[in-house]
């Protein structure tokens, strides 16, 4: 048995002490959705805190004493921006904040203003019977769509930024981080190639959606999205587009409305009432998708699966 050495067991423990332990880094997000793309990275030792409960608005949501009490003990806080999360434009502009806040919104030209003009005619925002577009919203529509975690290849930029910031943090696990980055890479080609074969016999239908929260991933996978009710849905759609959408209702292929659960049916009940449409739920917010490393995956999958309700056999009128 060999000697007891004391002064090599001491020699260990000092080594151990003297380790630096990894610090935690506290994140917090505006939405369930950039927590799905946050923890698809985030290392054993983040907090994710995410602002916006389910069922709740981006638009003018009240926060919480103890939600302000995780902004203000952030080491990083996520947003789209202003466009969207409109509660936090003038908190996140503060001092307090604005080195802690990264936007995660697309840094791209503006719509030229006679491209504004033609939407404003062709959804009836001049409508007699369009209601006031008041403020304090993001006007859908107006400018660049701010639903980008939809994309899958806008949500693989907004993780590198997000890994950045996570790696500036001090004493942040940049390996580990590493790591997760390009196992999330990976599986997000590999989830891409799963839903673009099962969507495919979902390409001759024809798609409606209520707001334009759709035309992001629509225009990622291919799918034939012919028509949106609304791009604000928080304002009723003037009657010439009203009359529009109602027409290419008529004429669609199989057509199908997708709705959201954040939403009123009323509006598109009127609309479709006495034509042939089929309709089915998608939730853009992932209020039902499990929270993790798989989130984001996952919550991919279920808006490949509304659509595929969608199809004749499976879909409800």
């Amino acid at each position: 048995m060999p000697p007891f050495k004391p002064a090599r067991i001491l020699a260990a423990a000092l080594c151990v002490i003297a380790a630096p332990a990894l610090a935690e880094i506290r994140v917090v997000t505006s939405l369930k959705p950039l927590t799905l793309l946050a923890q698809g990275i985030a290392t054993t030792d983040t907090t994710i805190t995410t602002l916006v409960p389910p069922g709740s608005s981006p638009h003018n949501y009240n926060m919480k004493p103890s939600q302000r009490r995780a902004l203000d003990d952030a080491d990083v806080i996520f947003w789209v921006g202003p466009d969207m999360e409109t509660f936090l434009s003038r908190l996140l502009a503060g001092a307090d904040f604005r080195q802690r806040t990264i936007s995660l919104a697309l840094d791209e030209p503006a719509m030229a203003e006679s491209d504004h003009a033609d939407e404003h005619d062709e959804y009836g925002h001049e409508d007699e019977d369009h209601h006031d577009e008041g403020h304090g919203h993001h006007d859908h529509g107006e400018g660049e769509d701010p639903h980008i975690w939809l994309d899958p290849a806008l949500a693989e930029q907004m993780v590198e930024k997000m890994h950045k910031a996570m790696a500036r943090q001090p004493d942040a696990d940049t390996d580990a981080l590493g790591r997760n980055l390009k196992q999330f890479k990976t599986r997000m080609a590999a989830t891409e190639a799963e839903i673009r074969a099962k969507l495919e016999p979902a390409r001759d239908i024809s798609l409606f959606a209520y707001h334009d929260a759709f035309v992001r991933f629509a225009e990622h996978y291919g799918l034939k999205l012919e028509g949106v009710l609304t791009l604000n849905p928080e304002l009723t759609p003037g009657a010439r587009h009203i009359a529009r959408i109602q027409d290419q209702l008529g004429q669609g292929h199989h057509p199908c409305l997708l709705t959201e659960p954040q939403f009123n049916p009323g509006i598109w009940e009127v609309i479709t009432e006495d034509l042939d449409v089929t309709f089915s739920v998608w939730d853009p917010l992932g209020t039902d998708v499990e929270e993790g490393p798989e989130g984001y995956f996952e919550f991919q999958h279920s808006i490949a699966d509304a659509v595929l309700n969608c199809l004749p056999e499976q879909a409800e009128h």
